[in-house]
């Protein structure tokens, strides 16, 4: 019989080149592969390096941007407060906002102008002066609310309660008019006559302590 051996033997040779050849075509492939891969990393770290040269002049501007947009804020809310205790009160005061760094940190101070000579808003007009206030800084805070996850909605809690009588209904026109122009539903509470809220108030509700219990009427129509 003839012998094989030889022949078997440069079968498998040829078998063992052939699967080191496809093997060597597939490392060949993978490797440019990684190599486009690289020159994509490679080009993406030089975009990335050319933003980070601008980050300290994009994040000056953004502040410089950040501080003008504060100021204006600030400017509006003086304005529209100051438009506020003038409505209400009938005197020539004026509500000043000033911005004041302590410890690296910005600060906003509220006091109230009359005529040259700066008040404290907190005894101001016996308490009248911070109750405006503080209905329109609320306001103000609840405008910057996101619309979508909270409802615009105001509870006004005897805001009233250190108004002269006459100077009510003053308060109410104007809560009335800021409710209307910026979407809000307010409630106000008060143990003010309800004659004063009769002019601006949509909805007049009494609630009159009957024991354990409270009673609660719709007021359609006020005695004269």
């Amino acid at each position: 019989m003839p012998d094989t051996t030889h022949t078997d033997n440069m079968i498998i040779d040829n078998r063992r080149h052939e699967a080191l050849k496809k093997q060597l075509q597939q490392l060949q492939w993978q490797r440019t592969q990684i190599e486009k891969q690289a020159a994509k990393n490679t080009a993406e770290i030089e975009r990335l390096e050319e933003y980070l040269k601008l980050a300290p002049e994009v994040t000056e501007a953004l502040e410089t941007l950040g501080a003008e947009i504060f100021e204006q804020d600030l400017r509006l809310l003086q304005e529209k407060l100051t438009i506020a205790l003038q409505e209400v009160l009938k005197q020539p005061v004026k509500f000043i906002a000033e911005t004041k760094f302590k410890s690296n940190m910005v600060n906003v101070e509220f006091s109230i102008d009359r005529e040259g000579n700066s008040e404290d808003i907190r005894r101001g007009q016996g308490g009248s002066v911070h109750n405006i206030l503080s209905v329109g800084l609320r306001m103000f805070a609840l405008t910057m609310l996101d619309d979508t996850q909270h409802r615009r909605f105001l509870m006004l809690d005897e805001q009233d309660c250190w108004l002269q009588p006459e100077l009510v209904p003053h308060l109410v026109k104007i809560v009335h008019q800021a409710g209307k122009e910026l979407g809000y539903q307010v409630i106000m509470i008060s143990h003010h006559n309800l004659g004063l809220f009769e002019e601006y108030a949509d909805t007049i509700y009494r609630f009159t302590p009957r024991g354990n219990h409270v009673e609660v009427e719709k007021v359609t129509a006020l005695p004269q």
